[in-house]
């Protein structure tokens, strides 16, 4: 198994500490990892996003030009990487941020209303983890309990109170991921 995901938005969604839980939760099953950011100067309402490689063997190089995976958070990442996701591979979007949605018919495509549950939750920060359960749901690479492990390895100890609602979130994602 070998997953080559990138996870792009706008900074201060949450791109980069999701890809890090997931790296995280990959090493606490033993599996190979890579994690590589990529953000703008400006960060927080720049573009953001990270690779993450998930594999059951070595992996070679950390720089991918195609994705198995593409997390799609806005507009202007849709554009950018909507084409790199290879033949047979998975786009999830959130319909808040994406005005046109993709178009390609080659890949499987998945919406996810993340922002409107955060906003039902009361909390947009459980935003990325809502994504990150759509994610878990289309392509169960890592199990909730790594993921779960790997929040506690990401949040500092004075969040750890928010790991149950981090959980819930990641259970809601579950539920509202869908085919289109």
């Amino acid at each position: 198994m070998k997953e080559e995901i990138i996870i792009a938005g706008f900074g201060g969604q949450g791109v980069l500490s999701m890809g890090k839980i997931l790296a995280y939760s990959g090493l606490m099953e033993g599996k190979e990892v890579s994690w590589m950011p990529a953000y703008g100067p400006e960060q927080r309402g720049g573009t953001a996003n990270v690779t993450v490689i998930v594999s059951d063997e070595r992996v070679s190089s950390p720089i991918l030009s195609n994705y198995d995976v593409a997390i799609i958070l806005n507009q202007p990442s849709l554009e950018k990487f909507e084409n790199k996701v290879k033949p047979g591979g998975v786009l999830i979007y959130d319909g808040y941020g994406i005005i046109n949605p993709p178009t390609r018919t080659d890949i499987n495509v998945y919406r996810i209303d993340a922002m409107d549950a955060a906003n039902e939750m009361k909390n947009a920060k459980a935003f990325n983890m809502i994504v990150l359960g759509g994610l878990l749901k289309v392509k169960p690479m890592v199990s909730i309990e790594s993921v779960l492990s790997g929040l506690k390895k990401t949040l500092p100890e004075r969040h750890h109170h928010l790991i149950p609602l981090n959980e819930a979130a990641i259970q809601k994602g579950m539920e509202i991921v869908k085919k289109g």
